[in-house]
């Protein structure tokens, strides 16, 4: 299944607070989907069943709660907020969590509390404003962590053209944060 972005999953939220009861029941499969992976990742010495109610009381505070829903915040960041109260909740009712603190679950970073949803947004934009090419370049050297090599295999360009392509990609992103033209744009 291929994972929706922030604003793939805000649309289908969207839609199905309008009442389109497709997107409804594709936003839930979606969802139980990631809750799977969110769960297990944070569970892995439990037993599938605690997985599995984990999801369902999860998709049923969405399902109790999405009129609360505020339509100009970030989705996930809202859901995933709901996640982690279920996750603290699982923790205390099974006697303060053996596998891992209640603390480190309350601090834990995903990539999808808001402020990380809305610097990933951020990134995104200033990735569309460079050759498409070099944009890919650095999500795949920077973002996702693939080496220069791989990347100028996959791409079909020299590991000089990748490291440099990158180098100034970036330096071209950071003169438009700061408000100036960039010499290579």
């Amino acid at each position: 299944m291929k994972q929706l972005t922030e604003p793939e999953l805000k649309a289908l939220m969207l839609s199905s607070l309008d009442g389109d009861e497709l997107a409804y029941r594709r936003l839930l499969d979606t969802l139980r989907h990631l809750l799977v992976s969110y769960y297990v990742r944070r569970l892995s010495r439990s037993a599938p069943a605690d997985v599995d109610d984990l999801v369902q009381d999860t998709l049923l505070a969405l399902h109790q709660r999405r009129i609360t829903y505020d339509r100009g915040r970030p989705f996930t960041a809202w859901f995933f907020t709901i996640a982690r109260h279920k996750l603290v909740d699982h923790y205390r009712r099974s006697g303060g969590g053996s596998h891992l603190g209640l603390e480190a679950i309350e601090e834990m970073a995903d990539g999808y509390s808001e402020e990380a949803v809305s610097a990933g947004m951020d990134v995104n934009r200033l990735l569309e404003g460079l050759p498409a090419w070099q944009g890919e370049m650095i999500r795949q050297v920077r973002l996702e962590g693939h080496s220069v090599s791989d990347t100028a295999t996959r791409s079909g360009r020299s590991e000089a053209v990748v490291k440099i392509s990158v180098f100034r990609g970036i330096r071209a992103m950071a003169a438009k944060l700061r408000g100036e033209r960039s010499e290579d744009g």
